[in-house]
């Protein structure tokens, strides 16, 4: 607190003059600051200091140094002055504060004001754990995290009423330093947004770059989206990758959440049409860090409510492991197979895998996924498919995987296409194409085709016996038919 003479000294008044200065009961300076007390790096702001009409001066003190004098006029009365910073700096952070006075004493000094200037150092991160997504009523951590060595962290919450809270850093083993903000319990009733910064104990009114914004995510129980992948469930590495999250329940933005993930990106819905809202995340070039499983969530921009989940979306990377497998068909054949048939694919690998997966080229669901067999020093998996039906008839492909790392495939098999005969043409499709087509498309088979050969291949067993008995019998010695 400043002492009574500096405070009359403020004033300009020689130690003579000061004994018949009295001190008065007036009210407490105010002051503040404009745009607000947290000032990024060569941003301006504006300290007010308030008093009363009656002031004759004003006095803004900076931790024991004066910074502002001003002497009020009875042509010009003001109840209060202020101080411009054109361009925040290190130099200008600090503790404020504030007296009037008037000659019949002087004020109460202003509560201190405490000015930072943010950006003098790299941003930390910021996410939650163990997930941005949390059930309302549930706390959860938020961990504040930089390779700079700073003494303390500072976790902000954005809002109308701003909050924060500070605690000591943690060295890791990492060589990074840390801090766990305990936040809790969290509800639907506003929007739960923070940033944290770091600094130095020495400079605390010094700040780092404040972190990304982290908007925690409570899920409600209104009507879930649906979401999917423009390229499909199985993507390969190196290719563009873009997610889709719609509904129809008018949602003006959506948030995508990976299982394990920390960040939430969000996108706002600009121009729901035909009552249809969608936000597309384009989430660049895929690399082995894309796979997992997704789930998206849909919003409204005045309230801090979101919807349920949309269904799981697992998005996998081939082309991660360097083995390719191979694909083949077993077909069934017996008196007890129904008359649409049944088709075994066959996937091989040499490689150490224990999981396979076959994926019908085109199709928006999930691939089949089999536990992979050890046979003839390989391994291998029979997917079946029974009964067949016009609509398995597509190109298939199969990957292998390891349980450990479910969401990265090796690159796929060559392409595999089904045939399947139809009423029209009940043993095959017809034979029209020509030999160009035939080369430059993938390895053909059709059901009934496969059948028939089977039948010719028996009926030619049948005809060479016949033609090994009767050359025997011609090579027979005359006359042996009665020895």
């Amino acid at each position: 607190m400043m002492s009574i003479l500096s405070a009359l000294l403020c004033l300009g008044l020689s130690l003579g003059q000061i004994i018949h200065v009295q001190a008065g009961t007036l009210s407490k300076a105010t002051m503040w600051a404009e745009p607000g007390p947290v000032v990024p790096y060569g941003s301006p702001v504006t300290l007010w200091c308030q008093g009363t009409l009656e002031a004759q001066e004003f006095c803004m003190y900076r931790q024991q140094k004066r910074v502002l004098w001003k002497t009020q006029t009875k042509w010009n009365p003001r109840d209060k002055v202020k101080l411009s910073i054109t361009r925040m700096t290190e130099h200008d952070a600090g503790r404020y504060y504030c007296y009037y006075i008037r000659f019949t004493g002087w004020s109460e000094h202003s509560d201190p004001l405490e000015l930072v200037v943010t950006g003098s150092y790299s941003k930390p991160s910021l996410s939650a754990l163990p997930s941005p997504v949390v059930t309302s009523g549930r706390n959860l951590t938020l961990q504040c995290v930089s390779g700079q060595g700073f003494n303390r962290f500072l976790l902000t919450k954005e809002g109308d009423h701003r909050l924060s809270w500070t605690l000591d850093s943690q060295p890791q083993p990492s060589g990074q330093f840390q801090t766990l903000f305990p936040v809790g319990p969290v509800t639907r009733s506003h929007r739960w947004t923070f940033r944290c910064y770091g600094y130095y104990r020495d400079r605390p009114h010094v700040w780092s770059h404040p972190s990304d914004l982290l908007e925690l995510l409570v899920s409600g129980e209104s009507g879930k989206p649906s979401l999917l992948s423009q390229q499909g469930p199985i993507v390969a590495s190196g290719q563009s990758l873009t997610l889709q999250c719609r509904s129809d329940g008018g949602y003006d933005r959506f948030a995508l959440h990976k299982e394990g993930g920390r960040d939430l990106p969000q996108s706002l819905v600009l121009q729901p049409q035909a009552g249809l809202s969608q936000a597309h995340f384009p989430l660049d070039t895929v690399s082995s860090s894309h796979g997992g499983r997704y789930r998206c969530y849909g919003g409204y921009n005045l309230s801090s409510e979101w919807s349920a989940p949309s269904d799981p979306l697992d998005i996998l990377v081939a082309g991660h492991l360097p083995d390719r497998p191979s694909l083949s068909v077993v077909v069934h054949i017996g008196p007890r197979v129904p008359s649409e048939g049944k088709v075994t694919l066959l996937c091989q690998s040499l490689s150490p895998r224990d999981t396979f997966l076959l994926s019908k080229e085109g199709a928006a669901d999930a691939p089949l996924r089999l536990r992979s067999k050890h046979r003839a020093q390989q391994n291998q998996a029979e997917f079946s498919i029974s009964p067949v039906t016009s609509a398995h008839g597509d190109t298939y492909r199969c990957y292998t995987s390891n349980s450990s790392s479910p969401f990265l495939l090796s690159l796929p098999s060559e392409p595999l296409e089904l045939l399947v005969s139809g009423a029209a043409d009940p043993l095959g499709l017809s034979q029209n194409k020509s030999d160009s087509e035939a080369a430059s498309t993938p390895q053909d088979y059709t059901v009934g085709n496969l059948i028939r050969m089977g039948v010719a291949g028996l009926v030619l067993v049948v005809i060479g016996v016949l033609l090994y008995q009767d050359w025997h019998r011609q090579r027979r010695p005359h006359g042996a038919a009665g020895t």
